[in-house]
């Protein structure tokens, strides 16, 4: 009960930091969304055509295709590859090629299209230098060590970075929802906001990683992400130099 009190305190107070720390909607930089003072929009992507995916490099491209039904451009994972990670981690990924980011914040919408259970998943990847070190944000309805909790791959099977979370999320069928991933490298913060909610569903802490890629993918299951914007005080530009994502 201590423990359960204690993260529902700690939830309000991020909650209410970063409130405080927003800027107003009308101050914002990309469609008024809440955002500290000194981001900038650094991404937006509607996926308005095919040719949108471009700009994506994936684990393996098989598993991915444009999808525009019900008038929502988006990526859409059908899953199905044959990516095999070195260690025990997400099989499906979905990454932004040319963009890295430290501290940010990235709001998306996303669908769930698999079937139901427990560990029924979509996840947010940042920090990602290679397939054997990144973070990843497992987001499903029954939390409990392996699933809806932050993670560190770093040269060996995904650790999680928090106890097991008091809630998972509600992913439901043929509904959008909004998800909100904060980041801060130097403070080792962690947060990710559900469909506007004031306190966080995922909570953790962890300085492992710093600059790295960002996207979007699962464990096993499949979906689709729409309107992607990530908002930063700084971004750099991937070098063209450094192996291919996929190599560890």
């Amino acid at each position: 009960m201590r423990r359960s009190l204690a993260r529902s305190a700690i939830g309000a107070a991020c909650a209410a930091l970063c409130l405080a720390a927003c800027l107003r909607p009308e101050q914002a930089d990309g469609e008024g969304a809440c955002v500290p003072a000194g981001y900038k929009l650094v991404y937006s992507e509607d996926f308005s055509e095919p040719g949108s995916l471009g700009a994506w490099t994936f684990s393996d491209p098989t598993d991915w295709r444009w999808n525009g039904d019900g008038g929502v451009g988006s990526v859409e994972l059908v899953g199905g590859g044959a990516y095999a990670p070195p260690h025990r981690s997400p099989r499906h990924i979905a990454l932004i090629e040319e963009l890295l980011v430290e501290d940010f914040v990235l709001e998306a919408d996303l669908l769930q299209t698999g079937r139901q259970y427990g560990h029924r998943d979509l996840c947010l990847f940042f920090g990602f230098v290679s397939p054997v070190r990144y973070y990843y944000c497992h987001l499903a309805p029954a939390p409990d060590p392996r699933a809806h909790n932050a993670f560190l791959v770093h040269d060996a099977p995904r650790r999680n970075l928090a106890d097991v979370m008091e809630a998972g999320v509600d992913w439901g069928e043929g509904v959008w929802h909004r998800v909100r991933l904060e980041r801060r490298a130097s403070q080792g913060d962690i947060r990710v906001f559900f469909d506007g909610s004031e306190a966080p569903t995922i909570v953790a802490s962890d300085a492992t990683l710093g600059w790295g890629r960002v996207g979007f993918g699962s464990f096993d299951d499949t979906g689709r992400i729409a309107r992607v914007r990530i908002w930063a005080p700084a971004a750099r530009e991937a070098d063209s130099g450094v192996p291919a994502p996929w190599r560890p």
